[in-house]
């Protein structure tokens, strides 16, 4: 009986010390299982973050228009358009789309949701399908699996589209650059002769400045020329009236001194050509100043002819008495600006005869030879002293 006993006590001894040998694996198993839920709930929230929920809405189709027209040595004002992006979907550039948040408690709660139980809680009492705990549909982690496995297909779809459109993008735009390169060398060709015609046009249009300016140039020495000869006939056509009143006066003047010769002639007695400062005494003075000028003198004559203002005659008549006679005055005669010994003094005459009948008041009058301090002119100064 006591061995019996000591049997059946080892015996459980042992099979505590077998308990604690698994309880203890059991624990390890346990915290193994809990960590790797732990991690693969969080990955799972991750995962969830990158898949979008649903497809982008389409977008309308977008024109992008190439002209197809050939290139020829003409103006084409409407040619002809293709869209590069008839087949495009433009709805996969849409980014930023909705995607799972499963980072809150009520789908960290539903993920552990292996099963679906009746207070709704991981925990709580499994919902049995007959003799099978129901772990599948509404509320359970397999739902949330589920949906995103069927979004991450439809992502994936997406993708491939997008690849797929990338393709074909990439042939049409191997197309678009290789019509750019066959274009390319006759650009340049056109390039450079455009380059050359430029210069072309340059130097023409240098030229042709050029040319403008020695036309304007040649335009204006041309009217400068025409104003010249204009001014010149206009000087020939003066110099022409001038030398015709020249010669006119000349005639009168010449007229005049010969009859003034022939009066003087007549009334100069013989051997008082000499014009003594002795003969003859003023019978009367006049105002001191200058009276006129010496319009003719003949100076081989000793006479000379006086112009006298109206003024100066007026005092020789003593007065507007037109017909009374001329007093045998002796007046001096100066030059403005002559330096002789006397100063502007050059000589005296003295009054002898009146020529009436013109316009001006001109007197016959003796050089008195005495007083000469050089020979008379025209335009010398008749004045009383």
């Amino acid at each position: 009986m006591n061995k019996a006993l000591h049997i059946l006590v080892y015996l459980f001894l042992a099979l505590a010390a077998a308990g604690l040998v698994f309880e203890l694996q059991l624990n390890a198993k346990r915290k193994l299982l809990t960590d790797r839920n732990r991690k693969q709930e969080e990955c799972l929230i991750k995962l969830a973050k990158t898949i979008e929920k649903t497809d982008a809405p389409k977008s309308p189709a977008i024109e992008l228009k190439k002209d197809s027209s050939p290139v020829e040595a003409r103006l084409v004002d409407s040619p002809d358009m293709d869209n590069l992006l008839d087949d495009y979907k433009s709805e996969l550039e849409q980014a930023n789309l909705d995607t799972y948040d499963w980072n809150n408690e009520k789908s960290k709660t539903q993920l552990r949701m292996v099963y679906l139980t009746e207070d709704g809680t991981p925990n709580g009492k499994p919902v049995l399908d007959g003799a099978e705990p129901v772990d599948s549909g509404k509320g359970t982690e397999q739902e949330l699996l589920d949906n995103l496995l069927e979004s991450a297909k439809k992502q994936q779809a997406r993708l491939n589209s997008t690849r797929a459109e990338l393709v074909a993008l990439r042939g049409k735009l191997e197309e678009t650059v290789a019509e750019i390169n066959s274009l390319k060398p006759v650009a340049r060709q056109d390039k450079v002769e455009i380059e050359e015609k430029k210069a072309d046009i340059a130097r023409l249009e240098s030229e042709k400045e050029e040319l403008s300016n020695q036309i304007a140039k040649l335009k204006a020495e041309l009217e400068e020329t025409a104003t010249e000869i204009s001014s010149l006939k206009d000087e020939v056509a003066t110099a022409k009236d001038e030398t015709e009143t020249v010669r006119e006066d000349l005639a009168k003047k010449e007229k005049l001194i010969e009859q003034l010769k022939k009066m003087l002639a007549s009334s100069i007695p013989t051997g008082g050509a000499s014009g003594d400062s002795g003969k003859g005494i003023a019978v009367k003075s006049i105002p001191a100043g200058d009276k006129g000028k010496v319009k003719e003198a003949d100076n081989n004559n000793m006479f000379a002819i006086i112009e006298f203002t109206d003024e100066a005659m007026k005092e020789l008549r003593g007065g507007d008495k037109e017909d009374a006679p001329l007093p045998m005055l002796e007046l001096g005669v100066r030059r403005p600006g002559f330096k002789g010994e006397a100063g502007e003094f050059v000589g005296r005459i003295r009054l002898r005869q009146e020529v009436k009948g013109g316009k001006k008041a001109y007197v016959i009058c003796d050089i008195l030879g005495a007083w000469s301090q050089s020979p008379l002119r025209a335009n010398d100064v008749i004045f009383a002293d």
